[in-house]
């Protein structure tokens, strides 16, 4: 694997001196250079349909960091709009979306094979940029969890405990299960298309995964997991895929090998050292330092990166936040947790 890159040999499985980095939201809001090009596109649907700016986006803490992943810059809820719920983002508020609540609103979402009108110019996005990206980066693409994605669907907005959702699941749950199963086929169409366009590997967001306890973690985070990871893997063979299943804690263990992932994604309510023991033993981890220190910096941000290398050193791991980064952080702190991680090499 010594000429594959960093991530990708990570995700096959070796152990390196160095682990790979990259950071969840890493091109946002914390960036000048960001801040500059949303307001060029206008607004911020109009930045993830413009593949030029999306792209650009995209590159900018490539940059300036020389990460070794690069995340395609889109959203989660650019599928429920392109199956035909109504989109728009409230400024200092987040999303609104049309809502489903009853089977009148599930009847009038699109077929899953009519999504990529609206996504085309997501896909010339990865075009642009696996020619663009250095080639020691890997390009990742990305989608949102159907459960995830189902609870601001449900709700129309993202809420505190997801009870919208929860309460359809409980209430009606042949339209729940309906609706998780569009999400479902719509997702591995949506990173299928992102993987011929060039991901070269994709990650399930399952921002929501904690909130779902016992039987139902298993039927609605982990197994569209595994749907969606044995499809992409039917089609694409050998594409590596990281599952991210937030905030599930204990149900961290045995994910891997239940949905077949290459990958397990940590969030930073889990100890290292207990991932290391419990999750890492299955295969590559990626995680999890807490997005505060990126606003806080100083020395507690060098020691508990140095804690979560050493933790993870003796397995493959990608060193990432625990959450994504916020837009508040001081891009000097980014560059503080880069040259600490870079700096643990075995001498």
């Amino acid at each position: 694997m010594a000429g594959q890159k960093k991530l990708l040999r990570a995700l096959a499985g070796e152990t390196q001196d160095v682990p790979p980095i990259w950071m969840m939201r890493q091109a946002g809001r914390y960036l000048p250079e960001y801040r500059a090009t949303r307001a060029q596109a206008g607004d911020f649907l109009s930045l993830c349909y413009n593949p030029e700016l999306a792209a650009e986006v995209t590159l900018q803490p490539i940059r300036r960091y020389g990460f070794d992943a690069a995340i395609l810059f889109a959203d989660i809820l650019l599928v429920p709009q392109a199956l035909g719920a109504d989109l728009w983002f409230v400024t200092g508020e987040g999303p609104r979306l049309s809502t489903i609540t009853e089977q009148a609103d599930f009847d009038v979402l699109k077929p899953v094979d009519a999504i990529h009108e609206t996504l085309n110019p997501v896909y010339e996005t990865v075009r642009i940029l696996s020619r663009e990206l250095p080639e020691e980066t890997t390009l990742i693409g990305f989608a949102g969890a159907p459960w995830t994605v189902a609870t601001y669907m449900i709700a129309g907005r993202g809420t505190p405990d997801q009870g919208p959702a929860h309460a359809l699941r409980e209430g009606n749950v042949a339209l729940f299960e309906a609706l998780l199963e569009r999400i479902t086929a719509a997702t591995i169409e949506y990173l299928s298309m992102q993987i011929q366009a060039g991901a070269e590997c994709v990650k399930i967001f399952d921002s929501w995964a904690g909130s779902l306890k016992g039987d139902a973690f298993q039927k609605y985070a982990l197994e569209p997991a595994r749907v969606i990871t044995a499809a992409l893997k039917k089609r694409h063979p050998g594409i590596p895929v990281i599952g991210f299943p937030r905030e599930a804690g204990e149900k961290y263990v045995g994910f891997a090998k239940a949905t077949g992932v290459d990958c397990v994604a940590l969030d930073n309510s889990v100890d290292p050292v207990w991932a290391a023991q419990n999750v890492q033993v299955d295969g590559c981890v990626q995680g999890n330092l807490a997005s505060r220190h990126m606003v806080t910096g100083g020395q507690d941000l060098v020691d508990e990166t140095r804690k979560i290398v050493e933790a993870f050193r003796n397995g493959p791991h990608i060193f990432n936040l625990g959450h994504g980064i916020t837009p508040d952080a001081d891009p000097e702190n980014v560059q503080l947790m880069i040259d600490t991680v870079r700096s643990m090499g075995r001498v």
